[in-house]
């Protein structure tokens, strides 16, 4: 796998989580979320510049039955956002049960979901990112 930092979104309405691996994707860290809405564009552009991923990953809202949710408009235009911010590949990674995941892992901690919310967020996004560097690491994708 090549070296470099990768960065997974799990883009919603009113905030978008984030979460980053080191530069040899063995960990992953949930960072503070995004306010989808204020000044996006910007904020998008100084997590770049700041950790210059070399790859990105956008949860693809799904229904459990596999068929895309109508939030997908969104994450489509979320997704056409970053690639007019930077030239690095952007890759839809099913985010079905994502943030139910991480919202059992923050109630095993001690954490509760509605006053967490952000924490949910981009605990989502660590949970995106983890399951596109399994599948890099088990089935590749050239990164």
């Amino acid at each position: 796998m090549e070296r470099g930092r990768r960065i997974a979104f799990d883009y919603g309405d009113v905030r978008i989580g984030v979460a980053v691996s080191d530069m040899d994707s063995i960990l992953v860290t949930p960072v503070a979320p995004l306010i989808n809405g204020e000044d996006l564009h910007g904020k998008l552009l100084n997590l770049f510049t700041e950790y210059e991923p070399i790859a990105i990953y956008v949860g693809e809202p799904k229904h459990l039955s596999g068929v895309e949710s109508a939030k997908m408009t969104a994450v489509a235009d979320f997704v056409a956002l970053i690639a007019g911010i930077t030239d690095t590949d952007v890759t839809l990674i099913d985010e079905r049960l994502s943030t139910v995941s991480a919202a059992a892992k923050l109630r095993a901690t001690g954490k509760d979901g509605r006053t967490s919310k952000g924490l949910i967020d981009s605990a989502a996004a660590a949970e995106i990112l983890e399951s596109a560097l399994n599948k890099v690491r088990f089935e590749g994708d050239g990164s």
